[in-house]
C-alpha cells in the first residue's frame, strides 16, 4: 500500500509533517547540532514516512481501520482496533455478509459514493451495534493499493472510524435538557394563555397558538379577549422578545396587567403607556410588541394602540382587506414614549386578524411581503372565525416544525338578519336637561321596553336603572346628555353619557342625606355597573342586566 496515498488525509499527520519540516530547516544550509552528533557517529537516520511499515502503523492507531476493493467492497484490511470493536472479519468477502455492521449503519451506498465520485465522504456519530458511537471517513483508494492483502484489485476505499461515544453522550444529555427545559416553556405558556376564550354578545371570536418547533425555544407571543360592560369589548395580542420560561413568564406578568388596566376602562393608548412602565419594571432588557384594541357595538369601529406590532388586519363585508397602520409606538419597556389612538372600521359583515411576526416573517423574504400575502389570504379565507383562523395559518406554510411562535386572533362582527336581527336593537333619548329631562326619559325606557317585549320585571327594573343614571346626569353632569338603551340575544345594557368627565363612585348614603343613592340602587338591582371618560370629554355612566332564557329568545 503506498501510505502517502491517504496518510495526510488522517488526523493530525500534515501538523506533524509541518513540525517535521520546520524542524530540519535551518538557515544558510547550517546543520543542527542533534544532527551533526547522528552524523558523526555513523548512526542511522530516522526512517522517512514511506519506509514505515504500514500495517503496524494502522495495527496500533486507537482508532477504527478497515481497507475495502472492488465494486463488492471486498475486504482486504481491518487493523486490531477494528476486530476488537466488532470480532474478526473474513477477508476476500464482500462487505455485505462479512462487515454486517457496515450495512446496519447505511455505510453501503456511501461507500458506492466514495468508489464513483473519488472524493472522500464523512458520516457524523453514529451509534454501531457494539453500542458506542463513531464517526466514520471514507477515502477513496487508487488502483493498485494495497496489493499485500487478500480479495486486492482495483480501486478502494479506507474506513476510518473514530470513536465519540463520549461526545455523542454528552450531546444527547444536553439535547435531552433543552427538550425538558421547552416542554416546562411550552406548559407554562399554555397555562398562562387564556383556557377558554371569552365570546362577547356581537363578536364571534377564534384565537390560536402554535408553539414553535422542537429545534426552536418557545417565545413569549399571547393574546386576550376581555369583556369590559356595556357591550364593548377589549382585544390584545402581544410578542415578548426572547424565548424560553423568562419569555414566558415576562408574558404572563403583562397578560395580568392588561387584564387589571382594562377593569379600568382606560382609552388603548393609556393602557399602553401603563404596560410601558411596567414592562420597564419587570426587566429593563425585556422588550415586547403589543397591539391593544376596544370593539364599541355602538360605534362600529376598532379603537386600538400599537406598540411595535404588526398592523391588524380587516376584511369589510364586500371582501375588501385594509391594514390600520397607523399610529404605532416603539415597544413596550423602551419608555419616554407617549402612545397615541387610532380607529378603523369594523361594521357588521367584517372581520379582524390581530396577529404574531411569527405568522408572516420568513427568513428570505420581506416582512411586508409576508403581509401582503396574509392580506391576499383573508381576503379568500370566509367561514367561521376558528375556520379563518385555521386557513391563515396554513396558507402561511406553518407546520409544527416552524422556527418560531404563531399566536393568531381573528374577530367576526356578524350581519345579522331575519329573526336575529330583532334579538339586537338600539335606542337612543337625547337629553337638553332641565326639569322635564327625567320624566321623558322614564317615559322613553318604558315604551322601548315594551316594544321589546321584556317581561313585567326587567321592564320596571330596566325604567328605574335609566331614571336613577339620567337623574345621576342631570344633578352631577353638563349637557348634552344622551340615554342610549341596547339589548343583545344576552342582556339589557343602559347608557348615559354627559360632557362631565367626573366619574361616579359608589358610596354608602347616610340617613340624613337627601342624595348619593342613585348609583347605590342601580348596582343593587343590575347585573353590572360601570364608568368610564369618553373621547374628547366627558364619561359615560352604564348598567346592564341578564336577560332570562324567555326574554333571550
Amino acid at each position: 500500500m503506498n501510505f502517502t496515498r491517504w496518510s495526510a488525509r488522517l488526523p493530525g499527520t500534515q501538523r506533524r509533517a509541518a513540525a517535521r519540516t520546520d524542524h530540519v530547516i535551518t538557515r544558510e544550509g547550517s546543520v543542527p547540532t542533534a544532527r551533526a552528533e547522528h552524523l558523526t557517529d555513523e548512526r542511522p537516520l530516522v526512517p522517512a514516512v514511506d519506509e514505515l511499515p504500514v500495517r503496524d502503523v494502522l495495527d496500533r492507531v486507537p482508532a477504527l481501520v478497515a481497507l475495502v476493493h472492488g465494486p463488492d467492497h471486498r475486504v482486504a484490511y481491518v487493523n486490531d482496533g477494528y476486530a476488537a470493536a466488532f470480532g474478526a472479519r473474513p477477508l476476500g468477502a464482500p462487505a455485505r455478509d462479512a462487515l454486517p455492521e457496515l450495512d446496519e449503519l447505511g455505510l453501503l451506498p456511501l461507500l458506492d459514493q466514495v468508489l464513483r465520485s473519488g472524493r472522500p465522504r464523512t458520516l457524523k456519530s453514529r451509534k454501531a451495534p457494539d453500542g458506542r458511537s463513531y464517526t466514520f471517513t471514507c477515502t477513496p483508494v487508487a488502483e493498485g493499493d494495497g496489493r499485500r492483502g487478500r480479495g486486492s484489485g482495483g480501486p478502494g476505499v479506507l474506513l476510518f472510524a473514530t470513536d465519540v461515544t463520549d461526545h455523542a453522550e454528552a450531546a444527547e444529555r444536553l439535547r435531552a435538557s433543552e427538550r425538558r427545559q421547552r416542554e416546562t416553556a411550552v406548559t407554562l405558556q399554555h397555562s398562562l394563555l387564556p383556557q377558554e376564550l371569552e365570546q362577547p354578545d356581537d363578536l364571534r371570536i377564534a384565537a390560536t397558538y402554535q408553539p414553535g418547533g422542537t429545534e426552536a425555544a418557545v417565545g413569549g407571543d399571547w393574546y386576550d379577549v376581555i369583556t369590559l360592560g356595556g357591550g364593548r369589548t377589549a382585544l390584545v395580542i402581544g410578542d415578548v422578545m426572547g424565548r424560553g420560561v423568562r419569555a414566558a413568564a415576562v408574558m404572563g406578568q403583562l397578560r395580568t396587567a392588561v387584564r387589571a388596566y382594562a377593569r379600568l376602562d382606560l382609552p388603548p393608548h393609556e393602557v399602553l403607556q401603563l404596560l410601558d412602565g411596567l414592562a420597564t419594571e419587570i426587566d429593563a432588557n425585556q422588550i415586547a410588541t403589543c397591539v391593544y384594541a376596544i370593539h364599541d357595538p355602538n360605534e362600529g369601529r376598532l379603537v386600538y394602540s400599537s406598540a411595535g406590532h404588526l398592523p391588524i388586519l380587516v376584511r369589510d363585508e364586500n371582501g375588501d382587506v385594509s391594514r390600520a397602520d397607523e399610529p404605532t409606538g416603539p415597544p413596550l419597556g423602551t419608555g419616554g414614549w407617549v402612545h397615541a389612538s387610532g380607529s378603523i372600521a369594523l361594521g357588521p359583515g367584517s372581520t379582524a386578524v390581530l396577529y404574531t411576526d411569527g405568522l408572516v416573517e420568513r427568513r428570505d423574504e420581506d416582512l411586508d411581503e409576508g403581509i401582503a400575502a396574509l392580506e391576499r389570504a383573508l381576503a379568500g379565507a370566509t367561514g367561521s372565525p376558528q375556520v379563518v383562523c385555521d386557513r391563515l395559518v396554513r396558507s402561511a406554510g406553518v407546520t409544527a416544525g416552524h422556527d418560531d411562535d404563531v399566536a393568531v386572533l381573528v374577530l367576526q362582527h356578524p350581519a345579522r338578519s331575519g329573526p336575529d336581527s330583532e334579538l339586537f336593537r338600539n335606542a337612543a333619548l337625547e337629553l337638553l336637561g332641565g326639569v322635564e329631562a327625567a320624566p321623558r326619559a322614564r317615559a322613553f325606557a318604558s315604551g322601548v321596553l315594551t316594544s321589546w317585549r321584556f317581561p313585567t320585571e326587567l321592564h320596571d327594573l330596566g325604567v328605574l336603572a335609566a331614571s336613577e343614571l339620567v337623574a345621576n346626569s342631570l344633578q352631577h353632569g353638563t349637557p348634552p346628555m344622551r340615554l342610549r338603551l341596547r339589548r343583545t340575544d344576552r342582556r339589557l345594557i343602559i347608557e348615559v353619557t354627559d360632557g362631565d368627565d367626573h366619574l361616579p363612585r359608589r358610596r354608602r348614603a347616610e340617613p340624613g342625606d337627601e342624595s348619593g343613592r342613585g348609583i347605590a340602587i342601580v348596582a343593587t338591582i343590575a347585573s353590572n355597573w360601570g364608568s368610564r371618560r369618553t373621547p374628547g370629554g366627558g364619561k359615560a355612566v352604564w348598567c346592564e342586566f341578564v336577560l332570562p332564557k324567555a326574554a333571550a329568545v
